[in-house]
Protein backbone atom coordinates (compact mmCIF):
# COMPACT_ATOMS: atom_id res chain seq x y z
CA UNK A 1 0.00 0.00 0.00
CA UNK A 2 1.29 3.53 -1.22
CA UNK A 3 -0.17 6.13 0.82
CA UNK A 4 -2.85 4.12 2.34
CA UNK A 5 -3.76 3.50 -1.45
CA UNK A 6 -3.39 -0.04 -2.90
CA UNK A 7 -1.10 -0.63 -5.76
CA UNK A 8 -0.96 -3.76 -8.04
CA UNK A 9 1.72 -5.05 -10.55
CA UNK A 10 1.14 -6.78 -13.39
CA UNK A 11 4.05 -8.92 -14.49
CA UNK A 12 4.12 -9.53 -18.28
CA UNK A 13 5.29 -12.97 -19.05
CA UNK A 14 3.69 -14.15 -21.52
CA UNK A 15 6.48 -13.87 -24.33
CA UNK A 16 7.41 -16.86 -26.33
CA UNK A 17 11.03 -15.22 -25.89
CA UNK A 18 12.11 -16.63 -29.94
CA UNK A 19 15.38 -14.27 -29.89
CA UNK A 20 16.69 -16.47 -27.19
CA UNK A 21 16.35 -19.72 -29.45
CA UNK A 22 14.87 -21.97 -26.45
CA UNK A 23 12.64 -24.62 -26.58
CA UNK A 24 11.10 -22.90 -23.52
CA UNK A 25 9.83 -19.13 -23.05
CA UNK A 26 12.85 -16.99 -21.67
CA UNK A 27 11.23 -16.18 -18.76
CA UNK A 28 11.64 -19.76 -17.51
CA UNK A 29 14.67 -20.50 -17.97
CA UNK A 30 17.01 -20.30 -14.53
CA UNK A 31 19.73 -18.12 -13.61
CA UNK A 32 21.56 -19.51 -10.37
CA UNK A 33 19.33 -22.59 -10.25
CA UNK A 34 16.03 -20.12 -10.35
CA UNK A 35 13.60 -19.39 -13.41
CA UNK A 36 14.20 -15.90 -14.17
CA UNK A 37 9.87 -15.04 -13.64
CA UNK A 38 10.81 -16.40 -9.92
CA UNK A 39 13.32 -13.86 -9.59
CA UNK A 40 11.07 -11.10 -10.91
CA UNK A 41 7.97 -11.92 -8.31
CA UNK A 42 9.87 -12.58 -5.38
CA UNK A 43 11.21 -8.40 -6.43
CA UNK A 44 7.65 -7.45 -6.12
CA UNK A 45 6.65 -9.55 -3.18
CA UNK A 46 9.62 -8.35 -1.04
CA UNK A 47 8.02 -4.86 -2.08
CA UNK A 48 5.79 -3.11 1.09
CA UNK A 49 4.46 -0.95 -1.58
CA UNK A 50 2.65 -3.75 -3.69
CA UNK A 51 -0.58 -4.81 -2.66
CA UNK A 52 -1.19 -7.70 -5.18
CA UNK A 53 0.72 -9.12 -8.52
CA UNK A 54 -0.82 -10.27 -11.70
CA UNK A 55 0.73 -12.62 -14.04
CA UNK A 56 0.48 -12.51 -17.49
CA UNK A 57 1.30 -15.84 -19.45
CA UNK A 58 1.16 -18.52 -22.33
CA UNK A 59 -1.60 -20.75 -21.80
CA UNK A 60 0.27 -24.12 -21.32
CA UNK A 61 2.81 -22.27 -19.02
CA UNK A 62 -0.28 -21.29 -16.56
CA UNK A 63 -0.53 -24.27 -14.52
CA UNK A 64 3.73 -24.10 -14.13
CA UNK A 65 3.30 -19.90 -13.05
CA UNK A 66 0.22 -21.92 -10.30
CA UNK A 67 2.95 -24.47 -9.25
CA UNK A 68 5.93 -21.83 -8.78
CA UNK A 69 3.28 -19.68 -6.63
CA UNK A 70 2.18 -22.30 -4.33
CA UNK A 71 5.74 -24.12 -4.22
CA UNK A 72 7.26 -20.80 -3.31
CA UNK A 73 4.99 -19.18 -1.07
CA UNK A 74 4.20 -16.00 -3.73
CA UNK A 75 1.24 -14.92 -1.56
CA UNK A 76 0.98 -11.51 -2.89
CA UNK A 77 0.49 -13.91 -6.30
CA UNK A 78 -3.59 -13.28 -6.89
CA UNK A 79 -4.41 -14.12 -10.51
CA UNK A 80 -2.52 -15.93 -13.02
CA UNK A 81 -3.98 -14.43 -16.60
CA UNK A 82 -3.84 -16.41 -19.97
CA UNK A 83 -2.01 -13.68 -22.38
CA UNK A 84 -2.81 -12.16 -25.56
CA UNK A 85 -1.68 -12.41 -29.20
CA UNK A 86 0.53 -9.32 -28.57
CA UNK A 87 1.88 -7.56 -25.19
CA UNK A 88 -1.10 -5.14 -26.09
CA UNK A 89 -3.72 -7.28 -25.53
CA UNK A 90 -1.82 -9.40 -23.06
CA UNK A 91 -1.32 -6.25 -20.43
CA UNK A 92 -4.68 -5.33 -21.17
CA UNK A 93 -6.21 -8.87 -20.10
CA UNK A 94 -4.72 -8.45 -16.94
CA UNK A 95 -5.38 -4.84 -16.22
CA UNK A 96 -9.03 -6.51 -16.64
CA UNK A 97 -8.98 -9.16 -14.00
CA UNK A 98 -7.47 -6.20 -11.86
CA UNK A 99 -10.99 -4.49 -12.48
CA UNK A 100 -12.59 -7.85 -11.29
CA UNK A 101 -10.60 -9.00 -8.66
CA UNK A 102 -9.46 -5.82 -7.03
CA UNK A 103 -11.72 -2.56 -8.26
CA UNK A 104 -10.24 -0.52 -5.37
CA UNK A 105 -6.84 -0.40 -6.89
CA UNK A 106 -5.35 2.79 -7.23
CA UNK A 107 -2.29 2.83 -9.03
CA UNK A 108 -0.98 0.07 -11.21
CA UNK A 109 2.75 -1.16 -12.24
CA UNK A 110 3.61 -3.17 -15.69
CA UNK A 111 6.87 -4.89 -15.62
CA UNK A 112 8.47 -7.59 -17.96
CA UNK A 113 8.88 -10.76 -16.55
CA UNK A 114 12.14 -11.19 -18.02
CA UNK A 115 13.84 -8.21 -15.70
CA UNK A 116 14.95 -10.36 -12.61
CA UNK A 117 17.13 -7.76 -11.52
CA UNK A 118 14.92 -4.99 -10.59
CA UNK A 119 15.82 -3.30 -7.52
CA UNK A 120 13.61 -2.05 -4.60
CA UNK A 121 14.44 1.53 -5.11
CA UNK A 122 13.40 1.78 -8.53
CA UNK A 123 9.97 -0.15 -7.51
CA UNK A 124 9.60 2.89 -4.84
CA UNK A 125 10.81 5.62 -7.03
CA UNK A 126 8.02 4.50 -9.70
CA UNK A 127 5.48 3.95 -7.56
CA UNK A 128 5.79 7.73 -6.04
CA UNK A 129 6.39 9.22 -8.90
CA UNK A 130 2.78 7.61 -10.97
CA UNK A 131 1.29 8.77 -7.82
CA UNK A 132 2.44 12.49 -8.14
CA UNK A 133 1.94 12.64 -11.77
CA UNK A 134 -0.11 10.03 -13.12
CA UNK A 135 2.21 8.33 -14.90
CA UNK A 136 6.20 7.38 -14.79
CA UNK A 137 8.55 4.86 -16.62
CA UNK A 138 11.86 3.73 -15.05
CA UNK A 139 14.91 4.79 -17.79
CA UNK A 140 18.64 5.09 -18.02
CA UNK A 141 20.79 7.81 -19.65
CA UNK A 142 22.22 6.15 -22.90
CA UNK A 143 25.51 5.49 -23.38
CA UNK A 144 26.38 4.95 -26.78
CA UNK A 145 27.28 7.38 -29.74
CA UNK A 146 23.68 7.62 -31.72
CA UNK A 147 23.19 7.87 -35.23
CA UNK A 148 20.28 7.53 -37.65
CA UNK A 149 20.19 6.33 -40.89
CA UNK A 150 18.21 5.90 -44.10
CA UNK A 151 20.24 3.35 -46.30
CA UNK A 152 23.47 4.81 -46.66
CA UNK A 153 23.39 8.15 -45.36
CA UNK A 154 23.21 8.85 -41.45
CA UNK A 155 23.71 11.50 -38.87
CA UNK A 156 24.76 11.96 -35.55
CA UNK A 157 21.99 12.58 -32.79
CA UNK A 158 22.29 14.24 -29.80
CA UNK A 159 22.52 11.67 -27.23
CA UNK A 160 22.15 13.89 -23.69
CA UNK A 161 18.39 13.96 -23.76
CA UNK A 162 17.90 10.50 -24.73
CA UNK A 163 17.03 7.67 -22.56
CA UNK A 164 16.74 4.21 -22.73
CA UNK A 165 13.65 3.05 -21.43
CA UNK A 166 12.58 0.38 -18.72
CA UNK A 167 10.07 -1.12 -16.49
CA UNK A 168 8.40 -1.04 -14.20
CA UNK A 169 6.23 1.57 -15.47
CA UNK A 170 3.37 2.73 -13.12
CA UNK A 171 0.19 4.58 -13.66
CA UNK A 172 -2.94 5.93 -11.66
CA UNK A 173 -5.21 2.67 -13.02
CA UNK A 174 -8.17 5.28 -13.72
CA UNK A 175 -5.26 6.60 -16.50
CA UNK A 176 -3.69 3.59 -17.96
CA UNK A 177 -7.18 1.99 -18.16
CA UNK A 178 -8.61 5.20 -20.60
CA UNK A 179 -4.74 4.63 -21.99
CA UNK A 180 -5.83 0.86 -23.73
CA UNK A 181 -9.34 1.51 -24.15
CA UNK A 182 -8.88 4.33 -26.44
CA UNK A 183 -5.71 2.60 -28.07
CA UNK A 184 -8.20 -0.46 -29.17
CA UNK A 185 -11.11 1.34 -30.07
CA UNK A 186 -8.36 2.96 -32.67
CA UNK A 187 -6.98 -0.32 -33.33
CA UNK A 188 -3.73 1.64 -32.48
CA UNK A 189 -0.91 -1.05 -30.80
CA UNK A 190 1.98 0.98 -28.75
CA UNK A 191 5.44 -0.29 -28.00
CA UNK A 192 5.18 0.29 -24.52
CA UNK A 193 2.37 0.92 -21.93
CA UNK A 194 4.01 4.81 -21.54
CA UNK A 195 3.26 5.44 -25.21
CA UNK A 196 -0.59 4.35 -25.23
CA UNK A 197 -0.65 6.92 -22.04
CA UNK A 198 1.24 9.52 -23.63
CA UNK A 199 -1.02 9.11 -26.41
CA UNK A 200 -4.26 10.38 -24.97
CA UNK A 201 -1.94 13.69 -23.71
CA UNK A 202 -0.93 12.40 -20.54
CA UNK A 203 2.76 13.38 -19.55
CA UNK A 204 5.03 11.20 -18.34
CA UNK A 205 7.23 11.49 -15.63
CA UNK A 206 11.28 10.07 -16.03
CA UNK A 207 12.34 7.84 -12.96
CA UNK A 208 16.08 7.37 -12.67
CA UNK A 209 16.24 3.62 -13.24
CA UNK A 210 19.70 1.49 -12.78
CA UNK A 211 21.71 0.00 -15.89
CA UNK A 212 21.59 -3.48 -14.33
CA UNK A 213 17.63 -3.62 -14.66
CA UNK A 214 18.09 -5.35 -17.74
CA UNK A 215 15.67 -7.40 -19.71
CA UNK A 216 16.55 -10.65 -20.63
CA UNK A 217 16.31 -11.01 -24.55
CA UNK A 218 19.10 -13.29 -26.11
CA UNK A 219 21.99 -15.68 -24.74
CA UNK A 220 24.02 -12.66 -24.29
CA UNK A 221 21.91 -11.17 -21.70
CA UNK A 222 22.66 -14.49 -19.86
CA UNK A 223 24.65 -13.59 -16.80
CA UNK A 224 27.95 -15.44 -16.85
CA UNK A 225 28.43 -18.53 -14.36
CA UNK A 226 30.37 -21.11 -13.76
CA UNK A 227 29.64 -24.30 -12.21
CA UNK A 228 31.84 -27.18 -11.07
CA UNK A 229 31.35 -30.71 -11.16
CA UNK A 230 32.92 -33.64 -9.79
CA UNK A 231 32.48 -37.31 -10.21
CA UNK A 232 33.97 -40.83 -9.09
CA UNK A 233 33.31 -44.75 -9.82
CA UNK A 234 34.56 -47.93 -9.06
CA UNK A 235 33.89 -51.23 -10.88
CA UNK A 236 35.02 -54.18 -10.34
CA UNK A 237 37.15 -56.36 -12.96
CA UNK A 238 36.14 -60.00 -13.72
CA UNK A 239 36.52 -62.35 -16.22
CA UNK A 240 34.97 -62.84 -19.52
CA UNK A 241 33.82 -59.49 -20.16
CA UNK A 242 35.28 -56.56 -22.26
CA UNK A 243 37.33 -53.88 -20.68
CA UNK A 244 35.66 -50.44 -22.52
CA UNK A 245 37.73 -47.11 -21.39
CA UNK A 246 36.49 -43.84 -22.62
CA UNK A 247 34.34 -45.55 -25.58
CA UNK A 248 37.57 -47.95 -26.46
CA UNK A 249 37.91 -51.81 -26.37
CA UNK A 250 41.32 -52.40 -24.69
CA UNK A 251 42.73 -55.37 -25.01
CA UNK A 252 42.51 -57.41 -21.52
CA UNK A 253 42.17 -60.33 -19.72
CA UNK A 254 39.60 -59.07 -17.10
CA UNK A 255 36.73 -56.49 -18.20
CA UNK A 256 34.68 -54.38 -15.58
CA UNK A 257 31.59 -55.72 -14.25
CA UNK A 258 28.34 -53.25 -14.60
CA UNK A 259 24.98 -53.09 -15.96
CA UNK A 260 25.94 -51.42 -18.99
CA UNK A 261 29.04 -51.50 -20.63
CA UNK A 262 30.63 -50.84 -17.18
CA UNK A 263 32.91 -47.55 -19.09
CA UNK A 264 34.36 -46.24 -15.36
CA UNK A 265 36.18 -43.56 -17.13
CA UNK A 266 32.58 -42.11 -18.92
CA UNK A 267 30.75 -43.00 -15.85
CA UNK A 268 32.77 -40.72 -13.28
CA UNK A 269 32.64 -38.23 -15.98
CA UNK A 270 28.99 -37.96 -16.66
CA UNK A 271 28.40 -37.87 -12.81
CA UNK A 272 30.74 -35.05 -12.74
CA UNK A 273 28.60 -33.12 -15.78
CA UNK A 274 25.33 -33.47 -13.90
CA UNK A 275 26.68 -32.88 -10.51
CA UNK A 276 27.85 -29.37 -12.18
CA UNK A 277 24.42 -28.78 -13.63
CA UNK A 278 22.80 -29.57 -9.90
CA UNK A 279 21.01 -32.35 -12.00
CA UNK A 280 21.74 -35.36 -9.50
CA UNK A 281 23.95 -38.65 -10.84
CA UNK A 282 23.59 -41.52 -12.95
CA UNK A 283 21.77 -43.69 -11.02
CA UNK A 284 19.17 -41.35 -10.86
CA UNK A 285 18.75 -40.84 -14.59
CA UNK A 286 19.85 -44.17 -15.92
CA UNK A 287 19.33 -46.86 -12.75
CA UNK A 288 20.77 -50.19 -13.22
CA UNK A 289 17.30 -51.63 -12.92
CA UNK A 290 15.97 -50.64 -16.19
CA UNK A 291 16.40 -53.36 -18.51
CA UNK A 292 17.06 -50.53 -21.04
CA UNK A 293 20.26 -49.82 -19.97
CA UNK A 294 21.32 -53.16 -19.69
CA UNK A 295 24.37 -53.59 -21.97
CA UNK A 296 24.14 -50.42 -23.17
CA UNK A 297 27.11 -48.25 -24.47
CA UNK A 298 28.39 -45.60 -21.72
CA UNK A 299 29.21 -43.10 -24.95
CA UNK A 300 25.37 -43.47 -25.28
CA UNK A 301 24.44 -42.49 -21.98
CA UNK A 302 26.71 -39.80 -22.55
CA UNK A 303 24.81 -38.38 -25.60
CA UNK A 304 22.25 -38.34 -23.38
CA UNK A 305 23.69 -36.40 -20.12
CA UNK A 306 25.05 -33.82 -22.90
CA UNK A 307 21.59 -33.09 -24.04
CA UNK A 308 20.23 -32.24 -20.29
CA UNK A 309 23.38 -30.27 -20.14
CA UNK A 310 22.03 -28.58 -23.20
CA UNK A 311 18.52 -27.88 -22.41
CA UNK A 312 19.98 -25.97 -19.22
CA UNK A 313 22.18 -23.78 -21.86
CA UNK A 314 25.29 -24.95 -20.02
CA UNK A 315 28.38 -25.00 -22.23
CA UNK A 316 31.40 -27.31 -21.05
CA UNK A 317 34.68 -25.84 -20.90
CA UNK A 318 36.76 -28.39 -20.00
CA UNK A 319 37.08 -32.01 -18.19
CA UNK A 320 40.24 -33.67 -16.72
CA UNK A 321 39.83 -37.27 -15.77
CA UNK A 322 41.97 -39.38 -13.61
CA UNK A 323 41.88 -43.12 -14.35
CA UNK A 324 43.47 -44.99 -11.66
CA UNK A 325 44.60 -48.63 -12.64
CA UNK A 326 47.54 -51.16 -11.41
CA UNK A 327 47.04 -52.77 -14.98
CA UNK A 328 46.63 -52.57 -18.39
CA UNK A 329 48.65 -49.39 -19.10
CA UNK A 330 46.20 -46.70 -20.77
CA UNK A 331 49.12 -44.41 -22.20
CA UNK A 332 48.28 -45.50 -26.00
CA UNK A 333 44.61 -45.46 -25.86
CA UNK A 334 44.86 -41.68 -24.67
CA UNK A 335 43.96 -40.52 -27.71
CA UNK A 336 41.70 -42.05 -29.17
CA UNK A 337 39.63 -41.66 -25.73
CA UNK A 338 40.44 -38.19 -25.57
CA UNK A 339 38.76 -37.93 -29.49
CA UNK A 340 35.62 -40.22 -28.32
CA UNK A 341 34.53 -37.61 -25.80
CA UNK A 342 35.17 -34.62 -27.73
CA UNK A 343 33.26 -35.91 -30.28
CA UNK A 344 30.23 -36.81 -27.98
CA UNK A 345 30.22 -33.35 -26.03
CA UNK A 346 30.85 -31.07 -29.02
CA UNK A 347 34.16 -29.47 -27.68
CA UNK A 348 37.72 -29.11 -28.98
CA UNK A 349 40.01 -32.06 -28.27
CA UNK A 350 42.10 -29.98 -26.37
CA UNK A 351 39.39 -29.17 -23.44
CA UNK A 352 39.48 -33.02 -22.69
CA UNK A 353 42.37 -33.92 -20.59
CA UNK A 354 42.77 -38.00 -19.28
CA UNK A 355 45.35 -39.31 -17.16
CA UNK A 356 46.65 -43.03 -15.99
CA UNK A 357 48.05 -43.54 -12.61
CA UNK A 358 48.65 -47.18 -10.21
CA UNK A 359 48.26 -46.88 -6.90
CA UNK A 360 51.62 -48.43 -6.19
CA UNK A 361 50.16 -51.80 -5.61
CA UNK A 362 47.80 -50.61 -2.36
CA UNK A 363 44.48 -51.00 -2.11
CA UNK A 364 41.71 -52.68 -4.36
CA UNK A 365 43.06 -51.23 -7.27
CA UNK A 366 46.64 -52.21 -6.88
CA UNK A 367 45.43 -55.72 -6.01
CA UNK A 368 43.87 -55.49 -9.35
CA UNK A 369 40.68 -56.14 -8.11
CA UNK A 370 38.99 -53.33 -9.68
CA UNK A 371 39.48 -49.77 -11.60
CA UNK A 372 38.77 -46.43 -10.73
CA UNK A 373 37.77 -42.74 -12.19
CA UNK A 374 37.93 -39.60 -10.77
CA UNK A 375 36.55 -36.31 -13.17
CA UNK A 376 36.04 -32.75 -12.80
CA UNK A 377 34.34 -30.52 -15.08
CA UNK A 378 33.95 -26.97 -15.61
CA UNK A 379 30.18 -25.82 -16.98
CA UNK A 380 29.16 -22.18 -17.94
CA UNK A 381 26.40 -20.47 -18.99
Amino acid sequence: MYNNKKTAAVIAAAGMGTRMGSDIPKQYLKIGGEPILLKTLRAFCANESVDYIFVVTNREYIDQCQRMKEDYGLEKVLSIVEGGKERQDSVYRALQEVNRKRPGVEYVLVHDGARPFVSQETIDYVIAAAAGAGAAVACVPVKNSIRQGEGRESRNVERKHLYAVQTPQGFKKSILMEAYERAFADGWYGTDDASLVERIGQPVELVMGRYDNIKITTKEDMPMENRVGTGFDVHQLVSGRPLILGGVEIPFEKGLLGHSDADVLIHALMDALLGAAAMGDIGQHFPDTDDQYKGISSMALLEKVKALIDEEFYKISNVDITLMAQRPKIKSFIGDMRRNIAKTLDIDENRVNIKGTTTEKLGFVGREEGIAAQAVCLLCR
